[in-house]
């Protein structure tokens, strides 16, 4: 629980530190989409190895944040946070030097690592210094106007670096703010640890990560290569394979690093599958629009990244006028209209034409960023109330892990539909936008079943009803309502 005595200054320093780590986070995924282009002429890439420039950066943040969390939790979280900070800086550093696509993917892969790290401390920092209150729900609207508003701005300051100066410049600004944010944790952030901590569960980190890199990589070769390829067909078979025997060694396992009982509670893992649906749905199809607006209607990096920015302050704003209403709207009816106006959104998005108006995106866009504007602080919220729990680690790395496992695999999936020669410079925009309206129909399908999950899985809540229910006979394990 938060001490009563915790100063506002290290409040406030906490806060700002693990928003601007977060906004860092984002940022890396989402700068890069503007950059790719350029990376793709500047390093002589393919498709497919090109677009694991994005993946193997979120595939890395998926697979490794549950086990961060729990290591979070038994050995500090300042620390463990710290080690994140450095373990980030300097592999963006080596991104930055990256001589070829291969070295670069590899670096990307390391980067995620980090920022596993520091996804999975971010929350657990956040409810140790915020008691539950007006003060945690101002904490919530920053932290979640910061993951949807760093990510909506990305493009913009993606771009801004790839043509002002070059795109390795896109990993060159994290090494001041590592520096800057390295300095400041360990100046203000208190330490805080379980008590009774979990073991680790290695078995069961090898066996996620083969089995989602196994999808991604399935994915993204049988688009390149065929799907009835050899090489496509036993990545996949892998990936069924190893992700059934890992769901078979979370069950049967004492200390499991995706506890059964949370999933087996209907709120909890409808929450999960909501931000799977709005990462493999909004945000994944970001990569293939930047791409669009980059080859198909010839816009520069900058004013790519510009017709971004009316759904960014739509985001902003809605996410802080979000936070404000916290216990008035029940949480299920919230996150089942926000994922419905990113649904809507998407389909407003399928006017793009090869001779249209690279503009006509921007209304789609701010329909959908309006509902990530609100889903962002809601979800956050929700994952706090079960960080308030012993295992705060464990419950806020589970909420990460969906996150980016979505935009791994929504990148991977949705790169189906669009042909790889088009997504290079030089390619067809005529099939490139033939893909593209069929990714955005799959993405609004994907957005519309987590919205419908939301509404059958996460029960209303009474105002005056409190932030957790027990799920299990464990003192300190609970799951949000």
């Amino acid at each position: 629980m938060p001490s009563n005595t915790t100063s506002t200054a290290v409040r406030r320093a906490t806060l700002a530190v693990v928003c601007v780590t977060t906004a860092m986070l984002m940022l890396d995924i989402a700068v890069v989409n503007t950059a790719l282009p350029s990376i793709a002429a500047d390093l002589n890439s393919g498709v497919s190895a090109l677009k694991w420039v994005v993946d193997a950066y979120t595939l890395a943040l998926a697979t490794v944040v549950l086990s961060a969390g729990s290591w979070a939790d038994r050995r500090g979280r300042k620390r463990v946070f710290v080690i994140g900070i450095v373990t980030f800086t300097v592999t963006s550093l080596l991104c930055a030097l990256a001589p070829n696509i291969v070295i670069l993917d590899i670096a990307r892969a390391a980067q995620g690592v980090g920022g596993a790290i520091l996804f999975a401390c971010s929350l657990a920092l956040l409810a140790d210094v915020f008691e539950k209150g007006p003060a945690r729900a101002s904490a919530l609207a920053a932290y979640g106007a910061t993951i949807g508003g760093a990510f909506a701005v990305g493009p913009l300051v993606g771009g801004v670096l790839t043509e002002v100066f070059h795109w390795r410049a896109v990993f060159l600004v994290n090494i001041p703010i590592g520096l800057l944010t390295l300095v400041a944790t360990l100046t203000w952030v208190p330490e805080s640890r379980d008590r009774r901590p979990r073991g680790a569960d290695l078995p069961g980190q090898l066996l996620v990560s083969m089995g989602l890199a196994g999808l991604v990589y399935g994915l993204l070769h049988g688009n390149e290569a065929g799907w009835t390829e050899p090489i496509t067909m036993l990545a996949l078979g892998i990936a069924a394979v190893t992700l059934a025997a890992f769901c078979l060694h979370e069950l049967n396992t004492p200390e499991p690093m995706l506890p059964p009982h949370l999933l087996a509670n209907r709120a909890f893992a409808g929450a999960q599958v909501a931000a799977f649906a709005i990462s493999a749905s909004l945000f994944a199809v970001f990569v293939y629009t930047t791409v669009y607006l980059q080859n198909v209607q010839n816009l520069s990096p900058i004013e790519a990244g510009l017709t971004y920015l009316p759904a960014t302050v739509a985001m902003f704003v809605v996410a802080g006028m979000t936070a404000k209403l916290e216990g008035r709207i029940p949480v299920a009816l919230s996150l089942t209209v926000s994922l419905i106006l990113v649904s809507v959104g998407l389909l407003m998005m399928t006017v793009v034409d090869v001779d249209g108006s690279p503009y006509a995106l921007i209304p789609g866009f701010v329909v959908a960023c309006i509902g990530a504007g609100v889903f962002n602080p809601v979800m956050s919220g929700l994952v706090l109330g079960e960080s308030t729990a012993r295992h705060s680690g464990l419950a806020a790395g589970i909420n990460d892990a969906f996150r980016q496992s979505g935009i791994a695999v929504g990148v991977a999936g949705l790169g189906a539909f669009l042909p790889a020669e088009s997504l290079l410079p030089g390619g067809s925009p005529t099939e490139l936008v033939h893909g593209l309206h069929a990714a955005l129909f799959a993405a609004a399908l994907i957005a519309a079943v987590g919205a419908l999950v939301c509404a059958t899985t996460i029960h209303p809540t009474r105002h005056n009803a409190p932030a957790s229910v027990a799920v299990s006979n464990s003192p300190g394990t609970e799951v949000p309502a």
